[in-house]
């Protein structure tokens, strides 16, 4: 696993939404749900590679807007066709108002 690298200040997050950042060369889609967590997954849809940014988080799931597949965003699994893969998990951990994240390892 690798070390935590600081992505943004936690208000610089939607209140309640999704932010794509780029993090060693990974897409990653910081998650802000509407109970105040934050979490990390790929930000590629693994069904069409489409931004998962750029759908609706409704809980703590997001829908890619194109075909509709829905992932949970505290497990990465898909829970609605037509995705069957999971998109990685990476470790959020926030020290006063700044966002880390450690990756999760390449499949």
């Amino acid at each position: 696993m690798s070390e935590p690298i600081r992505i943004c200040r936690l208000d610089e997050l939607p209140t309640v939404g999704a932010a794509a950042a780029e993090v060693e060369g990974r897409r990653i889609a910081l998650v802000h749900t509407e109970d105040g967590e934050v979490y990390a997954i790929d930000e590629l849809c693994t069904h069409a590679n489409i931004s998962l940014t750029e759908g609706d988080l409704v809980g703590c799931h997001i829908e890619c807007w194109l075909h509709g597949s829905r992932f949970d965003v505290r497990t990465g699994e898909p829970d609605s066709p037509p995705a069957t893969e999971p998109v990685a998990v990476h470790t959020v951990t926030i020290e006063g108002d700044d966002v880390y994240v450690t990756l999760a390892e390449r499949n």
